[in-house]
């Protein structure tokens, strides 16, 4: 995963979901392992059924409109891709991410995270930090974020060209991008990452993060380089 060495409250219950190609972990002041793995589900199939019938969403590394009767989840996939300048597949993990842990916070919980990949939306109570996995990075688990309680709910996503099954353009060893919307920082992460190739890479790509409206901050990490914009929260070692 993109994103390891997770500092989080212990006294949230903790439990993992599957279904089909998903494998999610939730920590939840709720025990609502049954609900949520029901509505993971749900959703995916309705994903499923709308790429059944529109295959050039799943396929296309550009942005595609969609009409105003696909499911919520395709459109808010669309609405982020289009933002970041990618295909509606970029956002996916992070969609499902924000999907269930809205879920869960409507569904009576005032505590929920959920990483997809290491693509992460919490809604905390306690402080909390997010290490960074960037494969052979010298920053490679020895830096993290530190999330407040009032700056969630949040999205953080992670892309890299180094590490995980993801689809990247780039060179980098690690993009991570902080968004109130979790499918847009997915998105962006991706597009971010897509253009970190050679001696100016990092450079690079914090110009192109200026260009993507709706985000926060970002961490740029290529070999020895780590290039930070926006608003990040306090970087620590660990």
């Amino acid at each position: 995963m993109p994103n390891e060495g997770h500092d989080y409250p212990g006294t949230l219950n903790r439990f993992e979901l599957s279904f089909k190609e998903s494998r999610i972990v939730v920590l939840c002041d709720m025990d609502s392992r049954k609900e949520a793995k029901e509505e993971l589900e749900r959703t995916y199939i309705l994903l499923e059924e709308y790429i059944r019938n529109n295959p050039f969403y799943q396929s296309t590394y550009e942005p595609l409109e969609v009409g105003d009767k696909a499911p919520s989840i395709v459109k808010e996939m669309a609405e982020s891709s289009r933002k970041a300048g990618v295909g509606p597949m970029a956002s996916v993990a992070g969609a499902f991410s924000e999907h269930l842990r809205d879920f869960l916070l409507q569904s009576g919980a005032t505590e929920a995270i959920v990483e997809n990949g290491g693509d992460i939306a919490l809604k905390v109570n306690n402080e909390v930090t997010i290490g960074l996995y960037a494969g052979s990075s010298i920053y490679s688990g020895k830096i993290a974020l530190k999330i407040k309680p009032e700056n969630t709910p949040l999205g953080v996503c992670t892309s890299s060209a180094s590490i995980g099954h993801s689809i990247s353009l780039g060179e980098a060893d690690a993009v991570t991008v902080l968004s109130d919307s979790t499918p847009l920082a997915d998105a962006a992460a991706t597009s971010i990452a897509n253009v970190v190739r050679g001696p100016d890479g990092v450079e690079t790509a914090l110009e192109k993060v200026k260009d993507i409206r709706g985000v926060m901050g970002a961490m740029v990490v290529l070999d020895t380089e780590l290039g930070c914009w926006g608003s990040l929260p306090e970087i620590i070692q660990i």
